[in-house]
């Protein structure tokens, strides 16, 4: 083996150390916040592509803690935060005045400690930034530069990648323009499955245990984000799987921008990298769910089109999907009825279908891994199931929260 051939081969060592790295990092972050196992993988994947991501969802769901707990795992690395109001200056966010220097008669600004410094950013209420700052901050985000206040020579931003988070989506053309430059969207909301919610409360009184932390070091990252990442490989098979879902969308007049379909090759290789693949298959694809849609109402026909595209599993657990939501439905129908009133519909109605679309969601489960395939929307499903499952026990026949994990519909 000659040097270069070591060189490469320890090139290789390293790239898969960040890897499995990176993927205990997201396992730790899964199993600290409950129901967020696809919302951690996406925001590593995202920063692994150098891209933004928006966290959508209504206060009280963990926004600020997972983009601080993920960006907190980078050693090394620069990390700046901030909350925006419409009254937010540019100078805040990139860099005071220097009030000493001004008493001297020079013009300048200090830029440690802002985001003109920093490698990773949380930027919350993203959508409510000031008219001020809107220049600026698209220049930050788009081309990872700020212009001095004192009109100098532009100032390389060395920003991989931002999280930001919003309550609520955009509503103006000012707001829209940084809306469009957060290349993921992803939803979040209140924990569904009652035993979820009864472990949050019982963690809120118990001592707690010191995490697993691991950590990457701020230079592998960059090499992975630079290096690693835009050297997997995209098939031609991918190419052609695109172009086919790019046409589905169209269809369902859906369109999304030529610039966001290219940027999203890179969330691809992103997530082969993660996964520990040389090349993008065809389960990657499913990081477009969080790509492709404008509206949160556009969401679920975007991610059907991309399931049915990537997993032949995918028709029959949707209408399972369907299936389980027209059951919480009804549950909400019926709230305020009598106990025997709701244990009756479950007995005529909610334990068949549930009982068997569990079973059903497990073998498809089983199918799509003995395949090889993607169980990422099939577990998205599956934890639907048992979460309308905890509250038909819990709301419709009094279980105890914190039984329902051994409780047998």
């Amino acid at each position: 083996m000659d040097a270069q051939d070591a060189q490469d081969a320890l090139d290789g060592q390293d790239a898969q150390d960040t890897a499995r790295r990176l993927r205990a990092i997201s396992d730790e972050l899964s199993d600290r916040f409950y129901e967020r196992d696809d919302v951690v993988r996406t925001l590593v994947v995202t920063l692994m592509a150098g891209q933004h991501s928006l966290v959508l969802g209504p206060p009280g769901t963990a926004k600020s803690e997972m983009a601080r707990e993920l960006t907190g795992r980078i050693a090394g690395a620069a990390y700046w935060e901030i909350l925006l109001s419409k009254f937010t200056a540019p100078t805040r966010m990139f860099g005071p005045i220097d009030v000493a220097a001004l008493a001297r008669g020079e013009y300048r600004q200090v830029y440690d400690g802002r985001a003109t410094t920093a490698h990773v950013a949380f930027i919350d209420e993203i959508f409510k930034c000031s008219t001020a700052a809107l220049n600026e901050t698209l220049g930050y985000l788009n081309e990872r530069i700020y212009h001095p206040e004192n009109g100098g020579e532009p100032i390389r931003c060395p920003l991989i990648g931002a999280i930001t988070a919003s309550n609520e989506l955009p509503d103006g053309e000012d707001s829209a323009a940084i809306y469009d430059r957060l290349l993921v969207r992803i939803e979040v909301g209140y924990l569904e499955d009652p035993s979820n919610f009864a472990a949050l409360v019982r963690s809120a009184v118990s001592r707690p245990v010191a995490p697993t932390r691991t950590t990457i070091e701020l230079a592998a990252l960059r090499h992975a984000v630079t290096e690693t990442v835009p050297a997997v490989d995209v098939p031609d098979v991918i190419v052609d799987a695109v172009c086919t879902l790019r046409a589905a969308l169209r269809r369902k007049e859906l369109v999304a921008s030529d610039r966001r379909w290219r940027q999203a090759v890179g969330l691809l290789q992103a997530s082969a990298y993660l996964d520990g693949r040389p090349a993008v298959a065809e389960t990657d694809l499913s990081v477009l769910t969080h790509v492709l849609w404008n509206s949160p109402a556009e969401r679920p026909t975007v991610e059907r089109e991309v399931l049915q595209l990537i997993n032949p599993d995918a028709k029959e657990a949707l209408e399972l999907a369907d299936t389980i939501e027209e059951l919480e439905t009804q549950l909400d129908a019926m709230a305020g009825q009598s106990r025997e009133a709701l244990s009756e519909w479950v007995i005529k109605n909610a334990h068949n279908k549930l009982a068997m679309a569990g079973k059903r969601l497990e073998k498809l489960r089983e199918e799509a891994a003995g395949a090889g395939r993607s169980t990422a929307a099939i577990d998205r499903i599956a934890g639907r199931q048992r979460a309308v499952r905890a509250r038909v026990l819990t709301e419709a026949l009094g279980v105890d929260a914190s039984m329902v994990q051994a409780a047998q519909l």
